[in-house]
């Protein structure tokens, strides 16, 4: 079993727009989060809670972002070659990216999420992968996601703001998870696109 986690500051861009359509207005594009996203969600906030720290509101824009990049790094591959879990593809509707740790291309991962949505505000992602040799198939669990986070100083501390998230107020949080990958997406302003809903 292999896990690889990293975390990031990226520009999050205040209505989320999924295939051209705002989720207020279009409710069947609306964003959706499925019994495994929302579990991990649960479990970070009660971690927060054994922290004595609150809970932060679901970011329908951020979970987008967050589902979206995992689609990504499933589907097209582009954590490879030199390039880290924050590498987009050149297969969708945003400017592809190598994310290397000379983080010679930070800005272009910087600006990732104002591609996606119109959240404007910055945006801070945790990145988990998990793979079994014998089940390529696996879809990561929230349990191990975040045991593997909080096996991480980085990681943990963006969780429960210590060391330099010391005095971060986080307002907005995304989950995504697809197979072995898990991100969570941190902000600190209030999404005015609301939060997604439990998918059907």
């Amino acid at each position: 079993m292999k896990y690889s986690f990293l975390v990031f500051l990226t520009v999050c861009t205040n209505v989320l727009f999924v295939q051209g359509q705002s989720v207020t207005s279009e409710k069947e594009n609306a964003v959706c989060m499925n019994t495994n996203e929302m579990k991990l969600y649960n479990l970070v906030m009660e971690y927060r809670k054994q922290n004595n720290l609150p809970s932060i509101p679901l970011s329908a824009s951020l979970t987008f972002v967050a589902q979206t990049h995992c689609k990504d790094l499933v589907n097209n591959k582009p954590n490879v070659n030199g390039c880290n879990m924050h590498s987009w593809s050149n297969k969708g509707k945003w400017t592809p990216c190598c994310y290397t740790p000379d983080h010679k291309q930070a800005m272009n991962m910087w600006n990732k999420p104002s591609e996606l949505t119109p959240y404007k505000s910055y945006g801070y992602e945790i990145a988990f992968y998990v793979w079994h040799s014998d089940n390529p198939n696996y879809t990561a669990t929230p349990e191990e996601a975040l045991e593997g986070w909080k096996s991480s100083e980085g990681h943990n501390s963006v969780i429960i703001n210590k060391s330099i998230w010391k005095s971060t107020k986080w307002n907005a949080i995304g989950i995504g998870i697809y197979k072995g990958f898990a991100t969570i997406w941190f902000g600190e302003k209030i999404d005015v696109a609301g939060e997604p809903q439990l998918c059907n």
